[in-house]
């Protein structure tokens, strides 16, 4: 017996302590509320403390004991871009030489874009010199080998897996050194500050990307929440685990996954209906990680900001990318539209981008030719830019939102698809800027015409989802093929009969969403106001009911893989 307990003791401090890569620390499981139910405890002894960096220093090692357990010993890359910047920011705020601070934030810029580079980019660039030169190279894990050899360690060296959140980490870090440049923010007090500024659990591997301007100054301020706030942040945590866990993963499990999987065999209808049903998963999956993130922060007494604003009651493109991913889209606006010319002109900048787009389609397509047709194509329009000015304006005010969008997608992933993705949003941005000086009903507002505009712009976006969510070309392929050629109406009342219960958790989500706001309004003004014991037995009821709910293993959160 006490052997057996032993056992059984040894395997629960194992589970607790040490990386397993087919449980992550994520915010759907028990583990992780067990989990921050242990950093409540602890952060209550800390959290009035006078020396603001006990309490940073505190959730700095909870963040990266939380990142170890979501991606192993990938946590040493958090903390090697966390110290570069650190120091990099530091730098640029003491030196009076431009030209040194300007060095310094183009050393921050291309130390995390090739950190981002080598994890996301490496299989797609050894494929790619592969097909063009008939080449056989194999991708070799350096820092794998640099740590078998420095620590006896075992890690894999001919595999590259992509740490989770590296993405927006990396984007975090960037934005802190870029702000310090700006004379934005001042740089933290210490290496803790930071640490905790670019590691903060709630928000570390799918965003919202946090400003440092917006949240570095509330490390310093006393903790304060107040009983309105309270209720507001556990309305969110619900809200976000109904949004992933019942809407999101039960439409995701029971129908959508599947008809991607293998569109071919399933009706033009059934494809059409999966392709809405994405549109409402990877909403509810993402703004429900992030609902779940500011709820979570907040109890902790830390604002991150809104990143979903109902983005599809949009009545154009440009406004779904004000409503969408707002951290991401605003970053982007930033910090690579603006400063590239946005839509005054054209700059070097411009150029520099479209020529690595450019390059990335030659090694996606594999075609060395592509470079001569490409080099001819700027030629062409570099001679009707000196001939006609009016071209030259029309090119300077739109190219670099489309290279804004391009380079959008390919932050998702390097392939067809994601630019595909990339380049039909900013087609359609580009097309609303000159369609809206001749639109007839671009100033009406009336509820017929909102609808109208609404469904037009939500249709667009659910079709630029076939290439966003579609894992090859062949997937897309035979998705518009079937929704094109075999839509099968005499068997759509069987479909909706089969998936009786996924076609109704798809009209609850796309009726929650598309209800009014002050309706919205209501029903959480009403349960932050509510008593505690009203809100402790709705919060168990929506417990009970959502992992009821669950139909399969838990899954994972779209944006986990970005």
């Amino acid at each position: 017996m006490n052997l057996l307990l032993q056992i059984d003791l040894v395997e629960l401090l194992r589970k607790i302590f040490l990386y397993d890569k087919t449980a992550p620390l994520i915010f759907t499981r028990f583990f992780f509320w067990a989990f921050f139910a242990v950093v409540l405890v602890g952060f209550s002894l800390v959290y009035r403390n006078k020396n603001r960096s006990l309490r940073a220093g505190y959730l700095f090692f909870a963040s990266l004991f939380f990142y170890y357990k979501s991606s192993g010993f990938f946590f040493f890359i958090l903390l090697f871009s966390t110290l570069t910047d650190y120091f990099i920011g530091k730098s640029i705020y003491k030196s009076k030489n431009e030209t040194v601070r300007k060095s310094l934030i183009a050393l921050s810029v291309v130390v995390n874009l090739l950190l981002l580079a080598y994890f996301k980019y490496s299989y797609f660039f050894i494929d790619s010199i592969n097909l063009l030169f008939d080449t056989d190279l194999n991708v070799v894990n350096h820092l794998a080998i640099w740590a078998n050899e420095a620590t006896g360690s075992h890690f894999e060296v001919n595999q590259i897996l992509l740490p989770v959140g590296i993405s927006f980490f990396t984007f975090q870090t960037i934005s802190y050194s870029v702000d310090v440049y700006r004379g934005e923010t001042k740089p933290v007090n210490n290496l803790i500050d930071f640490g905790f500024y670019v590691s903060f659990f709630p928000q570390l591997v799918a965003g919202p990307i946090v400003r440092a301007s917006g949240f570095v100054k509330q490390i310093y301020e006393d903790y304060h929440v107040s009983k309105a706030e309270f209720g507001w942040a556990i309305f969110m945590i619900l809200k976000g685990l109904v949004k992933k866990i019942f809407i999101g993963d039960y439409i995701a499990v029971n129908f959508v996954d599947r008809v991607f999987s293998d569109p071919i065999t399933h009706s033009g209808f059934e494809n059409l209906m999966a392709l809405f049903g994405y549109s409402l998963q990877v909403y509810v999956d993402f703004s429900g990680y992030t609902d779940i993130a500011i709820g979570v922060a907040l109890l902790m007494g830390y604002r991150l900001p809104q990143n979903f604003n109902s983005p599809y009651k949009a009545t154009s493109v440009a406004e779904f990318w004000k409503r969408w991913h707002m951290s991401l889209s605003s970053w982007l606006k930033d910090y690579l539209y603006i400063p590239i010319g946005g839509n005054r002109e054209g700059s070097v900048f411009s150029y520099i981008s479209l020529g690595i787009i450019l390059s990335i389609i030659v090694l996606l397509a594999g075609k060395l030719i592509l470079v001569p047709i490409f080099a001819a194509v700027v030629l062409v329009f570099a001679i009707l830019s000196r001939l006609f000015p009016a071209v030259k304006r029309s090119v300077d005010t739109n190219i670099n939102l489309m290279l804004t969008m391009l380079l959008g997608g390919l932050w998702h992933g390097a392939s067809w698809q994601f630019i595909i993705w990339g380049g039909l949003n900013g087609i359609g941005l580009v097309v609303y800027k000159f369609w809206r000086k001749i639109s007839p009903w671009e100033k009406r507002n009336n509820w017929a015409v909102n609808i109208w505009k609404i469904a037009l712009t939500f249709t667009f976006i659910t079709f630029t989802r076939v290439f966003f969510r579609s894992g090859s070309m062949e997937v897309v392929n035979g998705m518009l093929h079937q929704i094109g050629t075999d839509i099968q109406f005499a068997l759509i009342p069987e479909v909706l009969l089969a998936y009786k219960w996924v076609f109704l958790v798809m009209a609850f989500g796309f009726f929650t969403h598309w209800l009014s706001e002050s309706w919205k309004e209501k029903v959480k003004n009403w349960f932050v106001a509510s008593p505690f014991w009203v809100k402790a037995v709705i919060s168990a009821a929506v417990v009970i009911f959502v992992y009821q709910s669950i139909s399969s293993e838990m899954q994972p959160f779209i944006y986990f893989q970005f």
